[in-house]
């Protein structure tokens, strides 16, 4: 583990998000689709399952894929907005099947809020500890997806929204079959 529990959470959360508008695709078109993604990643809370929730989620995760691609001090002012603007105060809460660990918005707040500031104490881990090496994008070809690399020897390079990593390996096998004959 490289971070803690919820941490690594929110930041799969936050690469979901992102990677639900990957390579063209659009997986959050309606309030529904945000209902099944929510309930996929265990988020509670209120909601008002309306449009402008929905976009206010399709916003946030245009703000947070141009962060996941941005240099150090560029995330550290997005992140710091985040928090700025949800009025962020970092609490202990346990509820639901998750031990202790860290909220900074109530569970009234509106869910852009919400998601935005679990993210942004997410990526505030990831900066402070010198980690943003390990977002990366996918490396397949055509893909525009996101990776969170959480391996122990940094060996992650490709997404869980397809079939990238296979593709290229394949593709290495084929070559290497080909150099051969």
């Amino acid at each position: 583990m490289v971070f803690a529990p919820d941490t690594e959470v929110a930041l799969r959360t936050v690469v979901n998000l992102i990677n639900s508008a990957a390579n063209g695709q659009e997986t959050l078109a309606t309030v529904s689709d945000l209902d099944r993604f929510l309930d996929a990643e265990g988020f509670s809370g209120a909601r008002t399952r309306n449009a402008a929730e929905l976009a206010s989620i399709h916003k946030l995760r245009g703000e947070l894929a141009r962060v996941w691609t941005s240099d150090e001090d560029a995330a550290v002012e997005s992140v710091n907005r985040l928090l700025r603007e949800a009025n962020a105060l970092p609490q202990l809460m346990k509820h639901d099947q998750w031990d202790w660990h860290l909220h900074a918005t109530t569970r009234e707040a509106p869910l852009a809020e919400r998601m935005g500031t679990e993210a942004a104490m997410a990526l505030a881990d990831v900066i402070r500890s010198k980690e943003m090496d390990r977002m990366l994008v996918c490396e397949g070809d055509d893909c525009d997806a996101v990776v969170l690399d959480l391996t122990r020897n940094r060996s992650k390079r490709y997404c869980d929204t397809g079939n990238c990593a296979n593709r290229a390996h394949v593709a290495a096998y084929r070559a290497r079959q080909a150099k051969a004959s």
